[in-house]
C-alpha cells in the first residue's frame, strides 16, 4: 500500500470500530486495549485459566484481581476449530490460528461490520459496548506495528475464507490495489489489527455507545472535541 492508497483508506474509513462486552469501557479507559495474550501477562493468569483462554473460547473468559479491576475476554462463537482445519493454509493448525488471534487487537473498519455482527444469532439479544475510534491519528501513532487483513479472521461460517501466513500484512505489504479492483469503498481492508495492545487508546476515541442489535441504548463517551 502505497502513502497516497492510505490516505485513500483513512478518507473512506475515518472511523475505526471495536466491540467490547458491557461494562468493558473502564477497564478500556484504564488499561488500553489488550490482546488476550497481553491480558493473560496483566493478571499473570496461568495453569487451567490461561489454557482455557488460548483455546477457542465458546464463552466469555472473567480475569479478575483486586488491584486491577476486571477484563472479559470475549467468546469466539464465530469460530470453528473443524472448519480452520480446512481452510488453513501454510501449514498452520488451529492452535496456531488461535495464537495468532490472541496476540493482537482488532478493530474494524466499517460501521455495517460491527452492525453485522451485532446482528448475529449469538449477540443480537445482548447489549455490547461499541468504541468509535479516529482513524488516522491510531494510524499515525502505531503505523509500524499495524497489520490489516481483507477477511473476518475471527469466524469461519459455513464456507470459510482460505487464510494463512499472510492473512495479516504490515501496512506497506497490503494489497489495497488489487483489492481496490474487487471491493467497494470501505471493504478494501476488513480488519485492522494492533500486536500485542494498544495501551493509550483512550487518546483515540470518539465515543463509546451501548448497542443491542442496531439500536443505540446509551453513550458512556463522547470526546468533547467532537461532539455536537
Amino acid at each position: 500500500m502505497t502513502g497516497a492508497e492510505l490516505d485513500e483508506l483513512l478518507r473512506d474509513c475515518p472511523l475505526l470500530f471495536h466491540m467490547a462486552e458491557a461494562g468493558a469501557w473502564p477497564s478500556i479507559a484504564r488499561h488500553g486495549l489488550l490482546s488476550t495474550r497481553a491480558a493473560l501477562d496483566l493478571f499473570e493468569a496461568t495453569g487451567d485459566l490461561r489454557a482455557a483462554a488460548e483455546r477457542r473460547r465458546p464463552e466469555g473468559l472473567v480475569l479478575e484481581r483486586a488491584d486491577l479491576g476486571r477484563i472479559v475476554l470475549r467468546d469466539q462463537k464465530p469460530l470453528s476449530d473443524k472448519a480452520l482445519a480446512r481452510c488453513l493454509r501454510d501449514g498452520l493448525t488451529p492452535p496456531d490460528w488461535h495464537a495468532r488471534l490472541n496476540g493482537r487487537v482488532f478493530f474494524w473498519l466499517s460501521r455495517k461490520r460491527v452492525l453485522t455482527l451485532l446482528a448475529g444469532r449469538a449477540y443480537r439479544a445482548q447489549a455490547h459496548e461499541i468504541l468509535e475510534i479516529e482513524a488516522a491519528p491510531l494510524v499515525a501513532a502505531y503505523r509500524d506495528r499495524i497489520e490489516l487483513s481483507a477477511i473476518n479472521s475471527g469466524a469461519t461460517g459455513r464456507f470459510p475464507v482460505p487464510r494463512g501466513a499472510d492473512t495479516f500484512l504490515p501496512i506497506d505489504h497490503y494489497p489495497y490495489a488489487a483489492w481496490r479492483k474487487k471491493r467497494a469503498r470501505g471493504e478494501r481492508a476488513v480488519e485492522l489489527t494492533v500486536p500485542g495492545a494498544v495501551p493509550d487508546l483512550h487518546r483515540f476515541v470518539r465515543r463509546v455507545v451501548v448497542m443491542r442489535g442496531a439500536s443505540e441504548i446509551e453513550t458512556l463517551y463522547e470526546d468533547p472535541a467532537t461532539a455536537p
